[in-house]
């Protein structure tokens, strides 16, 4: 097992895309909405409006930044190459802790759609174990999963908005936007709806298995990211207008109500199949861009070395997947799906804060938009981490804390490999 070996370049801009696509239009597309709803009422349309600014002002950052140092890693290596080691271990230590909930939380969304109740966790660890699988393989199996994945999951979600506009339904509630505003409500459904749209961040990260890198990876976040929006925007529209804000805000399942409301109910049990599969191609995503950050993160020490080990046939980072995968299961079996989201928000957002940060101190010759970008992007992450529940922050906080005696011993522990050293 080759520790020093780097990552194939096996995947075009087209699969790049479809990667970050796969990450966005998950399971977040069909729950989102719900808690937006009941903090902003139709003001979500604002916040799914500030969402998608400040995941520009993020994807824009990155982008810049993975033109410059397209390897595995994302925030973690810009942040180590821009602002110093520490950084980068806080830019990629938030991204494990934070994106390893996201897993268990995908993971428990699919069983919720697909089993009953007393089968949920079971399945849940099924799911693991076979996306596991499919990871080890190799990148090629784990974009032509997600492909299959996302042209079901788009088929299904085009299908039901044409029968919200050809029914008539959309006339039901007309959408008042700025009515009553609420201004914090706007700005908790701008963080809830951001954690549908975090997904680009899949793209970077695998920055090392991408042809002509510096062309490729930008057109692929922006791309990813400018679908994903004209699609959420879409969906807002045709919930808020067929169920009202206020059945919204307590619907258990806003897309099928939405098929209800146009009299194709019989059309429920396709949803949530659609909702299950969505749920398993954010996990699949998901789960290949946190073997490629751990596997970074190895590499220079700020993880247990052993980590850093790439598959000599698969070209994948075999160890590190395999780690993530006990870990996931593990979550799994004590998860809150509440809690998960929460703490994944809070570490998702400190991810892209040093990513704006980072983009800010490149030089003019590697910018690609002016440093107001990276200050408003910065800036709005603060502010969204204010509308996480106090509960996922603590935890984040204490879970942050923790990384610092885990790099310290990783970097003791190992030969330095780098001149960044510790």
């Amino acid at each position: 097992m080759n520790r020093n070996a780097t990552l194939s370049r096996r995947l075009s801009t087209v699969d790049a895309t479809v990667i970050g696509l796969g990450s966005m239009i998950g399971a977040g597309v069909f729950a989102a909405f719900v808690p937006a709803a009941h903090a902003a009422g139709a003001g979500l349309l604002i916040g799914l409006v500030i969402a998608a600014l400040v995941a520009w002002c993020n994807a824009a950052a990155s982008a810049q930044l993975a033109a410059v140092y397209p390897v595995a890693g994302g925030t973690y290596v810009y942040g180590r190459e821009r602002l110093g080691p520490w950084w980068g271990y806080f830019a990629g230590w938030s991204f494990l802790i934070g994106k390893t909930a996201s897993c268990a939380a995908m993971a428990l969304v699919f069983a919720a759609y697909v089993a009953p109740t007393e089968w949920q966790k079971p399945v849940a660890i099924v799911a693991v174990i076979v996306l596991t699988i499919v990871n080890l393989l190799g990148i090629n199996r784990t974009v032509f999963a997600t492909k299959l994945v996302l042209v079901f999951v788009i088929v299904i979600l085009v299908g039901v908005i044409v029968v919200a506009f050809t029914s008539g339904t959309l006339a039901a509630h007309p959408v008042v936007v700025f009515g009553d505003v609420d201004p914090y409500g706007i700005l908790q459904s701008a963080g809830v709806l951001f954690f549908a749209f975090a997904g680009y961040a899949r793209i970077a990260t695998l920055g090392e298995e991408v042809r002509n890198p510096a062309r490729a990876i930008p057109r692929a976040i922006m791309t990813a990211l400018a679908i994903t929006a004209g699609l959420y925007l879409t969906l807002g529209l045709v919930m808020l207008s067929a169920l009202g804000s206020e059945a919204l805000a307590t619907s258990r399942a806003p897309i099928t109500d939405v098929l209800d409301a146009a009299g194709w109910g019989w059309a429920s049990g396709i949803v949530a199949l659609a909702a299950g599969v969505a749920s398993l191609g954010a996990l699949l995503a998901l789960m290949a861009g946190i073997g490629r950050t751990t596997l970074a993160m190895a590499r220079n020490n700020d993880l247990p070395r052993w980590l850093a080990a790439v598959h000599p046939r698969f070209a994948v980072p075999h160890r590190a997947e395999l780690v993530l995968a006990v870990v996931v299961l593990g979550v799994v079996l004590v998860a809150d799906l509440r809690g998960a989201i929460a703490f994944s928000s809070f570490g998702v957002l400190l991810y892209y804060f040093v990513a704006n940060v980072a983009a800010f101190t490149q030089p003019a010759a590697q910018r690609r938009m002016p440093r107001s970008v990276n200050v408003l992007g910065a800036a709005a992450c603060l502010v969204l981490v204010a509308t996480v529940p106090i509960v996922g922050v603590a935890v984040g906080i204490v879970i942050v804390l923790i990384g610092i005696p885990v790099r310290l011993l990783s970097n003791r522990q190992s030969q330095p490999l780098s001149h960044h050293g510790a």
